[in-house]
C-alpha cells in the first residue's frame, strides 16, 4: 500500500508518528489529513529521507531549485549548491538539470541529499532528444514515460508533471492575449510539442499510465502549472484558471488511486489578487497542498526578486499556501550562484515563518519570543543561536566597532535596552 492508502485504511505509520513529533501534532489528526489529501509526505519507497510533511496546519515548507543548464554544467558546483541549500534550511530540493550528464548529476545529488528530492522529467526528455540533433517537438511519447520511470528508480521523491496543459486549456489561454505568453519551461515544451504534432498532451492522454508508475514507487505527484503567469498583467487569466480546474480533476483521479498530490501555482501575481488565487486553488482541488513560486508581486526588480518573491510568499502562505518554491536574486538574469541559493532559501524561510505566525502554527511565535528575550537581555550568544542565518548575523555583529561588547554600534551607550525606566 502507498502511504495515502494506509492513511485511508486508518493505519498510523512510523512516518506519521515521526511527523507528529516534528510538527507537534496528533498522529491521528495527521493520518486523517493525509487520507483527505490535505497533507502530502514526499518519500519514494526506494529510499529513506528526512520526514517532511506539506499541507494544512503544518509549518510552511521551502523548496530550493538547483541544477545545470545547457550553457553551464558543473557537478561540483551543483553539489555545493545542494549543501548550501540544506545548510540554509531548505526542506526539499529540486534538480532542474538540463545540461551535461543529467543521469550522473541526479544520482550524485540524490546520494548526498537527506531531504525529499524532486525533478521535472520533461527536461531530461527534451535534452536527450536535442542531443540527437532533433527538435523538442520530436520527443517520442515513449521517452516521456521512460524518463519518469528511470528517475523514480533512482529514488526521486516527487515529480513535477505538466498534465494540465491540454488542448482545451490552450484554447482558453488564447482567448486573452498575454504579454509574456507561456513562461513555464515545461509548459512551453509541452505546448510546442502539442501544436506541432497536433496531438493531446501525452501525460493527460495517458494519465493512467503515469499514475501506475507513480503508485509503484509511492511518489508524490506535483501537478505542474504550465500556464502560470509570467508578469502581473497576465495573472489570474482564463488560461491559468482553466488549467487549475483541470489539475483539480486530475488530483481527484490520483487520489482515487492512492497517490499523494501537490498542486503548483503562480508565478507573478499582484498583491490584491494573491488571496483570490489561493482560495481558487483550495476550492478546485478540495484543499490539496498548494506549491507556489513566490508569487512575485512586481516585475521591476531584477536582482532583488528574492525580495519581491518573499513579499508575495508571506502573504500567500498566510492565506493557505503550504509550500514555497524559492526565488533567488538571479531570477530572470542567470543561473543562480552558490550565494544566490543561500539568499533565496533564507528569504523564503523568512516569508514562510512570518506566515506561520499568522496561521498560528504551533511553536512558530515561540521562536520570536526567545529572540525578543535575548535582545532584551543583550545576550548576543543567544541572538546568534536563534538567528535564521547565524552566519550573517555573526559577521555583521563582528563589524560593530567602538562598543564595550554589550550594546551594538547603532545606539552605543544610548541603547534602549540599557536605559532604566
Amino acid at each position: 500500500m502507498t502511504l495515502r492508502e494506509k492513511a485511508i485504511n486508518k493505519i498510523i505509520t512510523q512516518e506519521m508518528i515521526k511527523l507528529s513529533k516534528i510538527e507537534k501534532r496528533n498522529p491521528e489528526e495527521l493520518r486523517k489529513k493525509i487520507a483527505e489529501g490535505k497533507i502530502a509526505v514526499p518519500r519514494n519507497r526506494k529510499r529513506k529521507t528526512k520526514i517532511c510533511g506539506i499541507g494544512e496546519g503544518l509549518r510552511t515548507k521551502v523548496n530550493a531549485n538547483i541544477g545545470t543548464s545547457p550553457l553551464a554544467s558543473n557537478l561540483k558546483i551543483e553539489i555545493k549548491k545542494l549543501e548550501t541549500a540544506i545548510r540554509a534550511g531548505t526542506d526539499t530540493i529540486m534538480d532542474l538539470s538540463c545540461g551535461g550528464n543529467v543521469d550522473k548529476i541526479r544520482k550524485e545529488l540524490i546520494s548526498r541529499c537527506p531531504i525529499p528530492f524532486g525533478t521535472v522529467p520533461i527536461y531530461q526528455a527534451a535534452q536527450e532528444t536535442t542531443k540527437k540533433g532533433k527538435k523538442i517537438t520530436e520527443i517520442p511519447v515513449e521517452l516521456f514515460f521512460e524518463v519518469i520511470e528511470k528517475q523514480a528508480e533512482d529514488g526521486v521523491d516527487f515529480m513535477t508533471i505538466h498534465c494540465g496543459v491540454t488542448r482545451h486549456v490552450l484554447e482558453k489561454l488564447a482567448s486573452k492575449k498575454r504579454i509574456t505568453g507561456i513562461v513555464s519551461r515545461g509548459g512551453a515544451i509541452m505546448a510546442s510539442w502539442m501544436k506541432q504534432n497536433k496531438k493531446e498532451n501525452p501525460f493527460f492522454e495517458n494519465y493512467d499510465r503515469l499514475l501506475k508508475i507513480t503508485k509503484k514507487y509511492d511518489l508524490t505527484l506535483s501537478l505542474g502549472d504550465g500556464l502560470r503567469p509570467g508578469c502581473l498583467a497576465d495573472a489570474t487569466d482564463p488560461g491559468q484558471i482553466e488549467e487549475l480546474k483541470t489539475l483539480g480533476k486530475l488530483c481527484k483521479k490520483a487520489w482515487s488511486e492512492g497517490i499523494q498530490v501537490i498542486i503548483e501555482g503562480p508565478g507573478h501575481v499582484p498583491i490584491d489578487q494573491i488571496k483570490k488565487n489561493v482560495e481558487l486553488e483550495k476550492k478546485y482541488t478540495n484543499g490539496a497542498p498548494f506549491y507556489c513560486l513566490g508569487p512575485l508581486v512586481t516585475d521591476i526588480a531584477p536582482g532583488y526578486d528574492h525580495i519581491t518573491s518573499a513579499i508575495g510568499a508571506a502573504l500567500a502562505a498566510s492565506y493557505g499556501v503550504d509550500f514555497i518554491c524559492y526565488v533567488t536574486p538571479a531570477e530572470h538574469l542567470k543561473l543562480p550562484s552558490i550565494n544566490d541559493v543561500k539568499e533565496g532559501v533564507i528569504a523564503s524561510r523568512i516569508a514562510g515563518h512570518a506566515a506561520d505566525i499568522a496561521k498560528r502554527v504551533p511553536f512558530a511565535l515561540e521562536w520570536d519570543k526567545k529572540m525578543a528575550r535575548a535582545r532584551k537581555n543583550l545576550s548576543w550568544k543567544d541572538q546568534m543561536r536563534l538567528a535564521i542565518d547565524p552566519e550573517k548575523a555573526k559577521l555583521l555583529h563582528s563589524l560593530s566597532q567602538g562598543t564595550n561588547g554589550e550594546e551594538c554600534s547603532m545606539c552605543g551607550e544610548f541603547c534602549a535596552m540599557k536605559v532604566k525606566i
